[in-house]
């Protein structure tokens, strides 16, 4: 029943973190197209600020918490060679929150210097991850 527990915290979890990943490149879409200093630009700031601290963060840590929890209740699921895919994707999805933290600071900043195209770019990459890794976990490819 635990793991049931887990299971489900881990999935709503991965859902709130990949909400906030798909928006907040939106986000860095309009912000870029925004002159640095206006009022639009200053509401972008606020926006993406509260997005990345309030939901993105606490979920991404949440996922951790709970796929780890999983894990150590279920080791055996290390042999499969599906997760490690999986996980590899997880971790590309790790960095580029890492990522988007970097441009929130620049944004705020009024430092921004990548252009709207790429963030577009970064959207559907978030995209592609969380297809790879819903088709992963529920087709169990290989």
């Amino acid at each position: 029943m635990t793991l049931l527990w887990i299971k489900a915290l881990h999935v709503i979890s991965v859902i709130a973190w990949m909400a906030g990943m798909l928006y907040l490149p939106r986000l860095f879409v309009y912000h870029a197209q925004a002159t640095p200093g206006s009022e639009m630009s200053e509401t972008f700031k606020v926006m993406e600020r509260r997005l990345l601290r309030a939901i993105i963060n606490p979920a991404m840590t949440a996922t951790f918490i709970f796929g780890i929890s999983m894990l150590v209740l279920e080791p055996a699921l290390l042999r499969e060679p599906w997760l490690h895919v999986k996980l590899l994707l997880v971790l590309c999805l790790g960095a580029l929150h890492g990522k988007f933290s970097k441009w929130r600071r620049e944004f705020a900043e009024d430092r921004n210097k990548t252009p709207a195209r790429t963030f577009k770019i970064m959207n559907e990459l978030v995209t592609l991850a969380m297809i790879g890794i819903v088709i992963l976990v529920i087709v169990r490819p290989f």
